[in-house]
């Protein structure tokens, strides 16, 4: 059946007048609902008012406009069913043969800084979603669009049919609509769930980003789900594998530790050097001494443009990813001939509303934590040995836990004031990792005379502290907590090392 009569009610109005002059060209008779009647009038495109079309006022401020059973009817009666065309008659219902309708920014909304719950109430569409599931319920008579960019689609559909649409073409429309309403409730829930102090339920819906060649290992598949390709851009280089962007995020996390120029070069989403300096390739000599063999085939990221001589500095070695907030002519020409490697740009995109959850999957469910954003605060008021740090060792300290916060427990990592000089990752015994934070440095030919030592949680006992001064380590930064936290603080005493309790664990598994 022809196309004879549309509603539109849009809140993005991409593209939205060239389509709708189109359907009014080709003789469709369109209804419309607030902004998109007045864009629509302005235009010079005919169109209803839908008070008139319903014969019933909106009110209640725009809340009750289209929830009216000559819209609903419109949309639901069964063409090929004699008592349902009984019925719309004998009501002076008229059909609504296509709807378009995308739903009030919920999720743009909240992601503000600063929105009140009333004011992210006041964006939960109502009427949008009830038209929506109504023209998607019935798509074997009705089409319906949700999405600017099938707007093609559909009116290549009307000139291929004459005034129709193709039944395939409304089946995948009328799937589209359920996968969004479907997100859209789950972003509406997360978010109240979010003002609760114990969430009862927790939903996600994503669109599938794209397909992966496979997982973790060729034998597992995988797909990517969500709006990360919103977050980054690919300049150059193969597709992305699943370890690739595990990584990609890894680096960003650390990365966005960081206020001054910093480079960090990873491996298995543990950093394996961290570097600050003003010069970004000597902030990458810095990271790269830290261990010059576990980088090869690693990620590299910096959180300033990627200049030309840091460029040259990586290209010496073989890396898998590249990741900058933006690269330099030279030094992306330069990065561009290593065919395989990705350079990726970080860009400041809108946050989600999934950033701030950590999410796991488990036998029978999820665990969902929120992301470990606790920043080190107020310092000097931690220090619990009778030397305090100096300042040298204290800007070492909060240096060294912005990085063991995103190294694998147990971490140990050893640092200077700007550098990291040994890293202990993901040992069962906090002791094994210091003595692997060591022998790296030893590898390296890096001396820990001087050195802070960060642990991502308490020394269960002084041994820990004592290996750590021993290594030449002169002040440490710890959690506390440990029953024998007195044990330790005389151990560290006893060996002139400072110390601070920072009150707060960063175990991550």
């Amino acid at each position: 059946m022809k196309i004879q009569r549309a509603l539109i009610s849009v809140s993005d109005k991409t593209g939205l007048v060239p389509f709708a002059k189109s359907l009014a060209d080709a003789g469709v008779e369109l209804i419309s609902t607030g902004g998109t009647a007045k864009l629509l009038q302005a235009e010079g495109i005919p169109v209803i008012e839908i008070s008139k079309f319903t014969g019933f006022p909106e009110m209640l401020d725009g809340r009750v406009k289209t929830l009216h059973p000559m819209v609903h009817g419109g949309l639901l009666h069964l063409r090929d069913n004699p008592e349902h065309l009984a019925q719309i008659a004998r009501h002076g219902i008229k059909p609504i043969d296509l709807v378009v309708v995308n739903l009030y920014p919920f999720q743009e909304t909240v992601a503000k800084k600063g929105v009140t719950q009333e004011e992210a109430i006041e964006q939960i569409d109502i009427g949008g979603p009830s038209m929506l599931r109504s023209a998607a319920k019935n798509f074997h008579s009705v089409t319906v669009v949700v999405d600017p960019s099938d707007y093609g689609p559909v009116l290549e559909s009307l000139r291929d049919n004459e005034g129709a649409t193709s039944l395939k073409l409304r089946e995948r429309l009328a799937i589209k609509v359920f996968v969004t309403t479907s997100r859209y409730d789950c972003a509406i829930a997360a978010y109240l769930n979010g003002k609760q102090e114990c969430s009862s339920s927790f939903s996600v819906s994503l669109p599938l980003s794209s397909g992966l060649r496979y997982g973790e290992n060729p034998h597992q598949t995988a797909a990517l789900y969500g709006s990360f390709n919103e977050h980054f851009q690919k300049l150059h280089g193969k597709e992305l594998s699943f370890n690739n962007i595990l990584d990609i995020n890894a680096a960003v996390d650390l990365i966005d530790e960081f206020l001054e120029p910093t480079v960090a070069i990873l491996k298995h989403t543990n950093p394996c050097g961290v570097g600050s300096d003003a010069d970004l390739r000597e902030a990458w000599e810095k990271a790269f001494a830290t261990d010059k063999q576990a980088p090869f085939g690693g990620i590299i990221v910096c959180n300033r443009p990627l200049t030309e001589p840091l460029a040259r500095a990586i290209s010496e070695i073989f890396s898998e990813v590249i990741i900058a907030p933006d690269f330099e002519p030279a030094a992306r020409a330069l990065l561009q001939k290593k065919k395989n490697l990705r350079l990726m740009q970080h860009l400041a995109g809108a946050p989600s509303p999934l950033a701030e959850a950590d999410i796991r999957s488990v036998r029978g469910g999820l665990l969902v934590q929120q992301k470990d954003r606790q920043t080190l605060s107020e310092v000097e008021s931690k220090v619990v040995t009778k030397r305090p740090p100096s300042r040298d060792e204290m800007s070492a300290m909060v240096f060294g836990w912005k990085i063991v916060k995103h190294v694998k427990s147990n971490a140990i990592v050893y640092v200077g004031r700007d550098r990291t000089l040994g890293i202990g990752a993901g040992q069962m015994s906090r002791v094994d990792a210091s003595r692997i934070a060591v022998w790296k440095a030893g590898e390296a030919g890096l001396s820990l005379k001087g050195s802070v030592v960060a642990s991502d949680a308490f020394f269960p006992f002084p041994d820990g502290l004592i290996a750590a001064a021993e290594a030449g380590a002169t002040a440490a930064i710890q959690p506390g907590g440990s029953v024998r936290d007195p044990e330790v603080i005389e151990a560290a005493d006893a060996r002139d090392v400072a110390m601070i309790f920072t009150g707060v664990r960063h175990f991550k598994h």
